[in-house]
């Protein structure tokens, strides 16, 4: 379904280790429940947090990186299942108790009005008490826009607004890249 990042998924891991941030958040969380993670790619947040005992399903719209995630998955014997798909078709939100966007939300200008409108049907569909979590690049007004959208469709209360850096590094060509990043938690 997603010829370009099939191809990024040629290299393993190829976004590198989850958020120690959102590691350390998901430890400390004293219920494990049910985690939807939305674009998971390869599965680096949701092997991690199944690893944690946590119930994970993770949808994205690349075959190698959903079938590289279940080869882990297998041999580990997590609770993890994954489904190749279109996120923004997904409606079963009131299922799972945390909901995880990272680096779902880029609020470009040709993108900007599907995010919003993906990010208030999660809110409006989302079980209530649930959390949601977004890690997204801290620039221009995207974290703006992200709590702007959030507060006018509910009241959330703000668990986590942790800024942290990310660094991405290609194995395979060299390159680094070092980006502000920021972790919100809210439960709805």
């Amino acid at each position: 379904m997603n010829v370009a990042y099939d191809q990024y998924y040629q290299t393993e891991n190829y976004f590198g280790e989850p958020y120690p941030e959102l590691i350390q958040f998901m430890q400390d969380h004293p219920e494990k429940g049910k985690v939807l993670d939305l674009g998971c790619g390869q599965g680096r947040d949701a092997i991690a947090l199944a690893r944690l005992g946590y119930v994970v399903k993770g949808i994205d719209s690349s075959k190698v990186g959903i079938d590289q995630m279940l080869e882990i998955s297998r041999a580990e014997k997590l609770k993890l299942e994954g489904q190749v798909g279109d996120i923004y078709s997904f409606d079963g939100f009131n299922e799972f108790d945390i909901i995880l966007l990272d680096s779902m939300f880029h609020f470009a200008k040709e993108d900007r009005e599907k995010e919003i409108g993906f990010l208030k049907k999660i809110v409006a569909n989302i079980k209530k008490g649930g959390i949601l979590i977004c890690c997204m690049q801290d620039a221009e007004d995207k974290v703006k826009t992200f709590k702007e959208t959030i507060d006018t469709e509910v009241n959330p209360i703000l668990l986590v607004d942790k800024a942290f850096p990310y660094l991405f590094e290609d194995s395979e060509s060299g390159q680094q890249f070092a980006t502000d990043y920021r972790m919100m938690v809210l439960k709805i």
